[in-house]
């Protein structure tokens, strides 16, 4: 089990456990008593006082007092009002992602709630419950009001969960299971919907999967060039240390890892070097297509982009983005703007520009293996069977095409769009889960390309019959991806085997290996 307490940060490889291997959560006694203090507390401080969203109205109307009677019902009516989205459905792991951040958020004491809520969070996130949240209705700023107040609806016992893959009533679910919704107490409402958690759970599902997706145009750039038996000086020690960028260094290091057993890649010094070439026309290619030759230099930045955005949205997932905090030591309640979405905004506009990159790259690639005038070893389209009857992979490469220009498009930043919403009150949103949710999308999309682009690898090996040839770690790679994908020499439809290809390329935690392993 993985404790999520005030005083010990998550990690990637906690959120990886929790949403990918099934490790359960409990909340340490300290948080409780730390969450409980400052609910006590805050329940104390607001006599005689005015506190937003406790004794006064919401956004634009926090002008109005609310009188004691109806304290209660302000949070209900928070909660039910701004269940409000609209759209499809926030994939599960994404929703539990969020719900392990608002948790988070909660357990570290500053947000004044009763302890039930995040006995609760754990309770659902622990039996695989998940709230429906739609795709649309965040602006980002102050927080994810729309979809934490999904999330919210169901802690109070209301709205729709998916539980065993069904979408079911939550009040139907908890009667099943015997759960208890929470009785809001004081500001339970406000402090549910108020903070950046599904922007930066989707934002850390989206780290995984892009840093994974990074691993796979790897080694797919590296069975590239062993199939086309390339030179090994352009990820060699000395040609990438003259450049002094960590992302590049660190994708030609693992190039050589890779390849260091492998029969096909060519030594320079053996063909140009020689001494021994006389003719005037050379039949190989002095030197490779970028798309094979300066992988380090795409993928380098593309590696650093992914550890900014790691780096940033696990400092917002550890982070408190309530308003007001409400600080039990000081014994004071300070209101501003944690909930502003800015920092995962920012970091989804880049990491979406990043692997809209790695898709860019991989469509080159196939493109590459299917032109026989430019690679010059493989037949049109890696076409196995008869050329003119059969037609290969033809069909396949409009939607490699079709898939990556959708994801150029997609590019545009959310960032930058902001448009102004509450009567004016969220005069500058950030959008940072619409950012989120785009960045999702260019990532499944570029997973797409890269499972095409693997199966063209395949074909292409296996057509040059150099799968004996391949370094140990590639022939791994090969033999694995066969048994999703076999030979086909005829023409049968594609789409099925897309989709498994693209299945096992999601959900595999490749490793790549050091290069002094």
């Amino acid at each position: 089990m993985i404790s999520i307490c005030n005083s010990v940060d998550i990690d990637l490889d906690d959120v990886r456990q929790i949403l990918f291997e099934g490790d359960e959560i409990f909340l340490d006694q300290e948080s409780r008593d730390k969450v409980n203090d400052s609910y006590l507390f805050l329940k104390k401080f607001a006599k005689n006082k005015v506190i937003y969203g406790i004794n006064t109205g919401l956004g634009p109307m926090a002008q109005y007092r609310i009188d004691d009677d109806k304290l209660v019902d302000l949070q209900y009516n928070l909660i039910r009002s701004h269940s409000a989205g609209a759209g499809n459905k926030i994939p599960d792991v994404y929703v539990k992602a969020s719900m392990l951040v608002r948790m988070k958020a909660i357990a570290q004491g500053y947000s004044g709630v009763h302890p039930s809520c995040v006995e609760l969070l754990q309770t659902l996130i622990n039996a695989n419950i998940y709230p429906f949240i739609p795709e649309h209705g965040g602006v980002g700023a102050s927080g994810d009001l729309v979809q934490l107040a999904h999330l919210a609806l169901v802690l109070i016992g209301e709205g729709h969960v998916t539980y065993n893959s069904e979408l079911r009533l939550t009040k139907d679910v908890f009667a099943e299971l015997d759960i208890k919704p929470i009785k809001v107490k004081l500001r339970e409402g406000l402090s549910l919907i108020n903070g950046t958690s599904v922007m930066t759970g989707i934002g850390l599902v989206n780290v995984i999967k892009s840093k994974q997706l990074m691993k796979w145009s790897l080694v797919a750039s590296v069975m590239l060039n062993e199939v086309v038996m390339s030179f090994d000086d352009h990820f060699s020690v000395v040609l990438n240390s003259v450049k002094k960028h960590t992302g590049q260094n660190k994708i030609a290091g693992w190039m050589r890892s890779l390849l260091k057993d492998s029969h096909l890649i060519a030594r320079r010094e053996e063909h140009f070097f020689s001494g021994n070439v006389d003719e005037r026309i050379f039949k190989r290619k002095v030197q490779e297509y970028y798309s094979l030759r300066c992988v380090p230099q795409i993928l380098g930045p593309v590696c650093e982009a992914i550890e900014s955005a790691e780096r940033v949205v696990l400092c917002e997932a550890n982070s408190v983005s309530d308003n007001p905090i409400v600080d039990v030591d000081n014994e004071n309640v300070y209101h501003g703007g944690n909930f502003h979405g800015d920092y995962v905004s920012l970091e989804m506009d880049k990491l979406k520009l990043a692997v809209t990159r790695v898709s860019m790259l991989s469509e080159r690639q196939t493109a590459f293996l299917f032109n026989s005038k430019i690679n010059e070893i493989l037949p049109p389209f890696v076409n196995l069977g008869t050329l003119g009857l059969n037609l290969g992979m033809q069909g396949v490469q409009f939607t490699a095409t079709s898939t990556a220009a959708e994801n150029q498009t997609l590019s545009n930043s959310m960032y930058v769009h902001s448009i102004t919403t509450n009567n004016d009150n969220q005069d500058i949103v950030s959008m940072g889960t619409n950012a989120a949710l785009l960045t999702k999308r260019v990532i499944d999309n570029a997973y797409q390309i890269q499972a095409i682009e693997m199966m063209a690898l395949l074909q292409a090996i296996d057509y040059l019959d150099v799968s004996d040839k391949l370094s140990s770690y590639t022939k791994d790679i090969y033999t694995k991806l066969r048994a999703i994908v076999p030979k086909f020499i005829e023409d049968t439809p594609k789409y099925m085997e897309i989709a498994d290809m693209c299945d096992y390329l999601f959900n595999s935690n490749i490793e790549i290996p050091q290069e002094n392993d």
